[in-house]
């Protein structure tokens, strides 16, 4: 069993994050078990639980964990620029990170693949723009699901498991960068612990 410790922005980020690190563990043979870090408060607060934990686990001789996945959305910084400054951070870790970098937000990521939306609305969503406007994907999710007839009690983000069990990944690979990025970083390590 390989430990992975995640430190993500919000709610959305778990409830997105942890399904797609579990099924790509489950694709790749790999029985992983998530640590849950930080799951609240947004960017700031992940960068400074982020350090305090790479510094904590340094000091103190605890066990590193097999994994660490940060998850922020780049927010109209760029992906590269957000990568950055979290590659900065998690320079000294001395085990491997993957970064989840959502580019503008996490909510852009459920609406990749039409056909999964479909199996679980019973009717497809339109592909996403890629825009940087604060709450757009949020708000696109929301009008989505209610266009199906459903109306989100949680602004959709209850049904991120499902989206993302019946997600086509390379489909989804091929419509964003930031979610390639995230998936590609995940089976590399993970294939780098079977061989």
């Amino acid at each position: 069993m390989r430990e992975i410790a995640l430190f993500v922005e919000d709610f959305a980020h778990q409830q997105i994050i942890g399904p797609l690190v579990e099924r790509i563990a489950g694709e790749q043979d790999v029985e992983v078990r998530l640590d849950w870090r930080s799951a609240v408060r947004g960017h700031g607060q992940v960068a400074r639980e982020l350090g305090d934990y790479l510094r904590d686990v340094d000091r103190q001789g605890e066990p590193w964990p097999h994994l660490i996945v940060v998850a922020t959305d780049a927010n109209c910084k760029g992906l590269n620029e957000r990568a950055g400054e979290i590659g900065r951070q998690t320079r000294q870790a001395r085990a491997p990170v993957v970064l989840a970098v959502p580019d503008p937000h996490i909510e852009r990521w459920l609406l990749l693949d039409g056909a999964a939306f479909k199996a679980v609305f019973g009717q497809g969503c339109d592909a996403p723009d890629q825009k940087c406007d604060r709450d757009r994907y949020k708000q696109r999710l929301i009008e989505a699901i209610r266009g199906t007839g459903v109306t989100p009690s949680v602004g959709g983000i209850e049904y991120a498991e499902d989206i993302v069990r019946k997600m086509d990944v390379e489909r989804a690979m091929q419509a964003d960068r930031s979610f390639a990025r995230f998936v590609d970083g995940l089976r590399t390590t993970f294939q780098s612990w079977r061989s």
